[in-house]
């Protein structure tokens, strides 16, 4: 069946470009879409193992910012329509969860007439919180065994129930969340044991556009369009096979791979990012799996879709400081925290007036302390404008009054 769309991505960031969210919001609840497309189908052969297209996206941003529920639910949407995809439920325990995959297993017909068993599910999470509790070390290890979607019998056992054996286990997972919940609920320990590290954390604090009536913004075709994209979904979720990288696709890898290695970390020049780096050439080719899916048939990844691979992975880099700040976080950072979503919504707001909001529940050390905080982290700009200052954000900082550079403290 052929086509509609040249890209898939592309014509599904057409579809979406009438809402508020960020465009990375949207495109990667698209790599999730085309992720539960796929399943564990397709994937790319080294030997000692396989990269598989799941991904476990958290979308995080601030209450009222961006609906991220409703974003996620737009590609979720398409894939419903497309046969055979399991989902899992949004809230669950690690028992409960392995019951799902062991339930979900089929076999898939392979080219030479016999069949591969798969226990596949994507979850959509419009709550992180209601789908993952972080104190639940079982849980948190479970879906750090299952990310690299090993081949083989998986085992867990209970004390009480026995055990599920899972085949080819795979987890395809997008999560909604705010900074507020991940520093008030991610130990330091998350970060340790290497669950972020396998998380694609997408962090936007502003709306790209406001829309008032969507349902004014949306063309006409909307619901057509929405048909077509689905429809091109479907021939997706039809191939099946392993994906080889084109010999150009092999050479900038091998170079990627050797500068990756050899180049300072920079913005993430810091223990916490030691496993997102170690696993940045997995999420790479992850990614190219889905680019290539989007635009052919064909199970070969060309230079092109791997070098944009590299480049939408890196794109993230710059947020994630701000996000793993967030993790294992104090109550001095939490201060820190409630000062930048003030200084947000006021966009622009004097050093007086700010910690007249706050000082009946911090002292001014804290107040201080906190301002310091959001400016290190880069969260936080204060200009002087005459006698005062006005402290604003980095997305705001063209509305902030300015008279003179002055970034200090006071």
């Amino acid at each position: 069946m052929a086509r509609l769309y040249k890209d898939w991505l592309r014509a599904y960031m057409d579809y979406s470009s009438h809402s508020e969210a960020p465009d990375k919001f949207h495109f990667w609840t698209a790599v999730s879409t085309i992720a539960g497309a796929l399943q564990r189908k397709v994937f790319i052969d080294q030997g000692y193992f396989q990269w598989t297209p799941n991904f476990y996206i958290i979308l995080v941003a601030p209450p009222g910012i961006v609906n991220k529920s409703t974003t996620a639910s737009i590609g979720m949407a398409l894939l419903k329509q497309i046969g055979g995809i399991k989902f899992g439920p949004d809230a669950v325990t690690w028992q409960a969860l392995t019951t799902a995959l062991a339930e979900s297993t089929e076999g898939i017909l392979q080219e030479d007439g016999s069949y591969f068993p798969m226990s596949c599910l994507t979850i959509a999470s419009s709550e992180f919180g209601s789908f993952l509790n972080p104190k639940d070390r079982e849980m948190i290890d479970v879906l750090v065994d299952l990310w690299d979607g090993k081949l083989g019998v998986w085992e867990k056992r209970t004390k009480t129930q026995g055990s599920d054996k899972i085949e080819n286990p795979w987890i395809n997972l997008i999560a909604c969340t705010t900074p507020a919940w991940l520093a008030g609920n991610f130990p330091e320990y998350m970060i340790g044991g290497g669950f972020t590290s396998r998380c694609v954390f997408v962090y936007g604090e502003r709306k790209r556009r406001l829309v008032t009536y969507p349902g004014l913004a949306v063309p006409k075709n909307f619901k057509e369009e929405g048909n077509r994209l689905a429809r091109d979904l479907e021939v997706i979720s039809l191939i099946n096979g392993e994906y080889v990288l084109h010999p150009d696709a092999i050479t900038y890898g091998e170079q990627w791979y050797e500068e990756h290695n050899n180049r300072a970390p920079g913005l993430l020049d810091n223990p916490k990012f030691a496993g997102y780096l170690a696993r940045k050439q997995t999420h790479m080719h992850k990614l190219s799996i889905v680019i290539s899916a989007a635009r052919k048939d064909e199970r070969v990844i060309l230079r092109d879709e791997l070098e944009a691979a590299a480049k939408i992975i890196s794109a993230l880099e710059a947020d994630m400081p701000k996000v793993f700040a967030l993790i294992g976080e104090t109550e001095d950072t939490r201060y820190a925290q409630d000062l930048v979503n003030l200084v947000r919504i006021h966009k622009s707001i004097s050093r007086t007036e700010l910690y007249k909001l706050v000082f009946k529940t911090m002292s001014y050390t804290s107040f201080e302390a906190a301002i310091i905080a959001g400016l290190q982290g880069g969260f936080l700009i204060v200009r002087q404008f005459k006698d005062d200052q006005y402290i604003t954000t980095p997305s705001y900082i063209q509305e902030a009054p300015v008279a003179e550079p002055n970034a200090g403290t006071g």
